[in-house]
């Protein structure tokens, strides 16, 4: 690992990041920031390589962060990466983790959720909290985000001073897996506006009015959101890079969303229908393209 002349404030408990995508590096950016000592480890070296000369420390293996952080952090694809994560060669789990905990804003299944912190804590003891965030890249690097947990409540208090260098609003919503379904109602609502702004800006763009002033044209009535003010302007100018999210992930979240729905007998006709036009957008765009996209599919120039 590497050494650095950081040192963590008085009292502050040693913190590790594992996963340093689109969302865990500016997450893990606010943390050094505010001057907490942050060990963190990639399956790509390219990406540690910033944090380290940000004042990060450099691991070799997720069994290295447990080792060297009191609280670990971790955001990852999906459920099968958070497992080779904790449960692989060298994973989290390798290490003691009695009194430690992973703070999952991984967005996966309730189930998976909760079977793998029943694991880990059988395995090495330590804690677990879901705590998947919404708000996109733009929250993570301007600490904006919403992140929902799910756990332990006493376990939640103890991370929420460190959570909060990250994020504007962390609210408990129960007990383990609550995060998790948490996020898929957000997911719900975001997958259906964006198939749907997509559409009231195709609308506007082929009806020949200037789409760039839908926002600020409907700003303060009933059509007035976050995602109209960020995700028109974005469609109509053709803005994909960096991406706010990838068609991959709302596909898979809203897939989980249908599954969850049909354990628990809830109709979701509007998510399932969101859903199967970003499964459009995944064959037309690819898996890794922006979800905004799928403003895309709606025209053939395009």
């Amino acid at each position: 690992m590497a050494d650095t002349s950081k040192t963590n404030p008085q009292g502050a408990e040693r913190l590790g990041y594992v996963g340093l995508g689109l969302m865990g590096t500016p997450m893990t950016r606010r943390l050094l920031k505010a001057g907490y000592q942050v060990t963190v480890w990639n399956r790509s070296e390219g990406k540690v390589a910033p944090l380290v000369e940000a004042g990060a420390r450099r691991a070799t293996t997720p069994r290295d962060v447990m080792t060297d952080a009191d609280i670990v952090f971790m955001c990852v694809t999906d459920a099968a990466a958070v497992e080779e994560v904790i449960f692989g060669a060298e994973g989290l789990s390798a290490a003691a983790g009695a009194g430690k905990l992973v703070v999952d804003f991984s967005s996966i299944h309730p189930d998976a959720a909760r079977d793998l912190a029943s694991r880990l804590k059988n395995t090495n003891g330590a804690g677990w909290i879901d705590a998947p965030v919404s708000g996109g890249t733009k929250g993570a690097e301007e600490g904006t985000l919403a992140i929902m947990a799910g756990g332990d409540i006493a376990d939640v208090e103890r991370v929420r001073t460190y959570v909060l260098a990250m994020a504007r609003r962390f609210t408990h919503m129960g007990p383990t897996g609550a995060g998790q379904t948490t996020k898929l109602c957000n997911q719900v609502i975001v997958g259906c506006a964006m198939a749907v702004l997509a559409e009231a800006t195709r609308l506007a763009v082929n009806a020949g009015i200037d789409a760039n002033r839908l926002p600020e044209a409907l700003a303060g009535g009933f059509a007035d959101s976050i995602p109209l003010q960020l995700f028109v302007p974005r469609m109509v100018q053709g803005i994909h890079s960096p991406p706010l999210g990838h068609i991959s992930t709302m596909l898979k979240d809203l897939d989980t969303v249908a599954d969850v729905a049909q354990t628990t007998s809830t109709p979701v006709p509007m998510a399932s229908l969101a859903g199967q036009l970003f499964r459009l957008a995944k064959a037309a765009r690819g898996a890794d393209a922006d979800a905004l996209e799928i403003y895309k599919l709606s025209a053939a120039e395009d």
